[in-house]
């Protein structure tokens, strides 16, 4: 199937699923709206264009909170439609006294659930916030003020429309202006400078490549490590230098994509960045070669040009936030499957995407970068 469609525009404003408009009311906000993430990196990120909207629609004397896991809280703090970032210990547990006691100090008249849990509307209605808004699921409609009702996703079709397009049909429904198109700023503290091997990196002369070879859902979801090794090789005959980027639990398939190429050119960081260094190395890139991940999105909303592989997952619902990005994807009988490994153990999504497809694809990223 060819997905040469897919690269016009992500995602398809014409989809947004449409909600009776009820405006909140200005006197309920207090001092401002709460918002519960999501968890994954990747989720939250498509989350920014309706945190955009939301901060357009309040007074000026409310403010726009976030409440989300401390891993993500220095993602949040970079954007500049957030006033108040509020960082949850254990992101899968009821809220701790003291956090709730944090979110009391703030008053948000309301709260939004960008997540599906009934515990997180249960906790925040333990803090006094009695206006709530988020998407029906898991039992919770009961508590919230109005709840939102998306077809559940399917397995082996393309699925509409676009995750970002929930989260801002919630918000509009709230009042919220429509959608431009343009993207939260992000702007790492620079209290908080890159440490000296990110520095390194960043002041280099060059063009750089960033992969990202890894996915922390699982290995149905990562390209072969030798698809980007080829394009990393063929980067640095072009007198660029690669560095390949992800978790400490994905130093696996950095390695792997690295490996062999000459050492004075490639840099293996997985488990060396933290989200603000991460950022500022996608800005300073070139080109991003990326799977269906956090850092997909991460990159695509920061700015940069790059290239996504989609195998066990669905580029319609989760493509990358951007128009400076190519999608590629062949679509197979039983994909999108979404299983954390393949089930038939040939990831033949991923095998349908030849390695000269992708360095045509970064080739033409490049020439437009």
């Amino acid at each position: 199937m060819d997905m040469q469609n897919f690269n016009s525009f992500f995602p398809d404003m014409e989809e947004l699923p449409q909600f009776p408009i009820f405006a909140l009311e200005r006197k309920k906000l207090r001092d401002g709206i709460l918002v519960r993430s999501p968890n994954w990196l990747g989720d939250a990120v498509m989350t920014f264009p309706a945190l955009r909207q939301l901060k357009r629609m309040l007074p000026q004397e409310c403010g726009l909170m976030v409440l989300c896991p401390a891993g993500l809280a220095p993602l949040f703090r970079t954007l500049d439609c957030v006033d108040v970032v509020l960082a949850l210990k254990d992101a899968h547990a009821f809220m701790s006294a003291k956090e709730k006691q944090e979110v009391r100090e703030h008053r948000p008249g309301i709260a939004v659930f960008f997540n599906n849990s009934l515990r997180d509307v249960l906790s925040l209605q333990g803090c006094g916030i009695h206006q709530m808004y988020g998407a029906a699921a898991r039992f919770r409609s009961i508590f919230l003020k109005r709840s939102y009702q998306f077809a559940k996703r399917q397995d082996f079709i393309l699925n509409h429309p676009h995750q970002a397009l929930k989260y801002l049909a919630m918000v509009q429904a709230s009042g919220a202006p429509e959608w431009d198109g343009t993207m939260p700023v992000m702007t790492p503290d620079p209290l908080h400078p890159p440490c000296d091997h990110v520095r390194n990196i960043l002041e280099r002369e060059g063009e750089l490549l960033l992969l990202a070879p890894g996915a922390a859902y699982g290995d149905a979801k990562r390209l072969d490590g030798e698809k980007f090794r080829a394009v990393a090789e063929a980067w640095l005959n072009e007198g660029g230098f690669v560095a390949a980027v992800g978790s400490k639990n994905e130093s696996p398939q950095t390695a792997d994509a690295l490996a062999g190429l000459p050492e004075q050119d490639v840099y293996d960081l997985a488990g060396r960045t933290n989200l603000e260094e991460l950022i500022c190395l996608i800005q300073r890139s070139k080109c991003c070669l990326a799977n269906d991940s956090g850092v997909m999105h991460l990159a695509a909303a920061a700015g940069a040009s790059g290239v996504a592989v989609f195998g066990s997952t669905d580029p319609v619902a989760t493509g990358p936030l951007s128009r400076k990005w190519k999608v590629l994807y062949q679509q197979q009988k039983c994909s999108p499957c979404f299983k954390r490994s393949c089930p038939r153990g040939d990831r033949r999504c991923f095998a349908a995407v030849s390695t000269e497809e992708i360095l045509e694809a970064v080739k033409e990223i490049r020439s437009k970068a």
